[in-house]
């Protein structure tokens, strides 16, 4: 199972599609529990996972030095990555994934993120590369209406600091976007095409991009895989810094998501109450639910853009699905001929915190 340790609420940014911190009376700036009793709950897992999370996790970097050295799990990180040398590199170097949140060319990075992100984030990524880290570096998207997703992926598959790229739609509750229809008529959707062409002509050259959401998608239609696919409320849960478990790391004040707290709950308890908190609706009979796995808990519960706005990410990501199931068969057969199998598209081997489903 995937831990979200949230080490705070604060965050030393104020991105325009998340605004910052957590209300620090839901979510505190630091843990108030014991950490014997995350350590109780998360050995109970035969195969545990840790991923730390905030707010910004490394403002807490010595939560994190806690959690590391008192329990044994693989260990990542979703970090805005301004904060790197919070953390000394034997800690680093014991992370299975890193997760750095830089949403491609400096202009869309900065623009979202504030003055010279970019610069700090790319100068993290290229510290991991110097310092001979092996784990997986990840480049973690958030997209929005400024985003040209064709040019920002490329632009960080070609910096050639990344193992993967990963992005995320900003969808379900911002209410920033000015036309999210024309956006993803005439910029998300041909861009998407343009991407899948790019990949498979790369892959006929023995070149795999690293790029999660064709990977994952592709791993869903051939095996199948959680719903939702990030495993929220099924093989993932959240520790909040005041104790709280619950099945989203975003969930936060969701009377739906809480499943207990430390210390008060036990795991085979927690367990329990995990299965009432998953994917509902129309997406448990969806003729899409194999390959997008109902694509988030939280939009799936809430649905803060209503029905008609849940049938408009549901049409994007359709379309996104339909994309790649276009070159699926293509994609293995090229692995073959070339003798690499289908095992060279076989990602996430593990949760590693990408939701794979933008």
């Amino acid at each position: 199972m995937l831990f979200f340790v949230l080490t705070t609420g604060k965050c030393n940014l104020r991105c325009k599609y998340c605004g910052g911190s957590f209300p620090e009376e839901r979510v505190p700036a630091m843990p108030t529990y014991e950490l014997s009793l995350l350590k109780e709950l998360i050995e109970n897992d035969p195969e545990p996972i840790v991923a730390f999370y905030g707010g910004e996790p490394l403002i807490q970097a010595g939560v994190i030095r806690q959690v590391m050295d008192n329990i044994e799990a693989k260990f990542l990180i979703q970090t805005n990555g301004t904060l790197w040398d919070n953390l000394d590199w034997d800690y680093w170097r014991r992370m299975d994934a890193v997760l750095l949140s830089i949403d491609g060319t400096e202009k869309t990075t900065d623009g979202y993120r504030g003055l010279g992100t970019y610069r700090k984030v790319t100068q993290a990524a290229k510290a991991f590369r110097k310092y001979g880290y092996e784990g997986d570096l990840i480049a973690r998207m958030a997209v929005s209406e400024r985003t040209d997703i064709y040019s920002d992926v490329l632009h960080l598959i070609n910096l050639r600091l990344f193992d993967h790229v990963h992005w995320q739609l900003d969808v379900g509750w911002s209410d920033s976007w000015i036309d999210f229809d024309k956006w993803c008529s005439d910029s998300y959707e041909p861009g998407i095409d343009r991407l899948v062409q790019f990949w498979i002509e790369e892959l006929r050259r023995g070149r795999v991009h690293g790029i999660v959401p064709f990977l994952g998608i592709l791993k869903r239609l051939r095996e199948g895989g959680c719903n939702p696919p990030c495993g929220a409320g099924v093989d993932a849960i959240a520790i909040l810094p005041n104790g709280e478990i619950r099945a989203c790391p975003i969930a936060y004040d969701a009377e739906w998501a809480l499943l207990g707290k430390l210390g008060q709950t036990s795991y085979s308890e927690m367990r329990r109450k995990m299965l009432g908190c998953g994917i509902v609706g129309e997406c448990k009979s969806c003729a899409y639910l194999r390959g997008c796995g109902g694509r988030c808990l939280y939009m799936n519960r809430e649905r803060y853009w209503g029905e008609g706005g849940l049938k408009k990410i549901c049409n994007v990501t359709k379309y996104t699905i339909d994309a790649i199931s276009n070159v699926n068969n293509e994609a293995y057969a090229i692995m073959n001929d070339l003798g690499m199998g289908y095992e060279a598209l076989n990602y996430p081997k593990f949760n590693n915190s990408t939701e794979i489903v933008p």
